[in-house]
């Protein structure tokens, strides 16, 4: 569970996991500070990094010479009835093209991509 509280500057926001904290704003553009991620790039950031874990855990996993990961996610809210993820993986290491293809698959599969790609529902408790 996150929780989150404002903070004294206009929009910035604490939040914490109850072991590890950090804080959000919004750009100066759009009323905040700039000085923490926003919102959307923290989703991006969910996405990014669970796919760079779970693509690192499966290389170990099954023993893969995969030596780094790298991954750029980018929302695209353009669209008035959907939202886009467009990610773009990197791959190092001597990896052959069935290794990076399963490398990849699992990249796509990870939790939060699975989370992601489901009907969610937003509900107050």
């Amino acid at each position: 569970m996150i929780k989150a509280a404002s903070l004294n500057q206009s929009c910035q926001t604490a939040f914490t996991n109850g072991g590890q904290s950090s804080f959000a704003d919004l750009p100066v553009a759009k009323g905040g500070a700039g000085l923490g991620f926003g919102p959307h790039e923290l989703l991006e950031a969910a996405l990014a990094t669970c796919m760079v874990m779970t693509v690192r855990m499966y290389a170990d996993r099954h023993h893969l010479p995969l030596t780094s990961v790298n991954c750029d996610v980018r929302i695209d809210r353009s669209a008035i009835e959907s939202v886009a993820l467009f990610y773009a993986l990197t791959l190092e290491g001597n990896l052959t093209t069935e290794e990076k293809q399963l490398l990849q698959a699992a990249a796509a599969s990870c939790p939060v991509a699975r989370t992601l790609a489901a009907r969610i529902a937003v509900v107050a408790t």
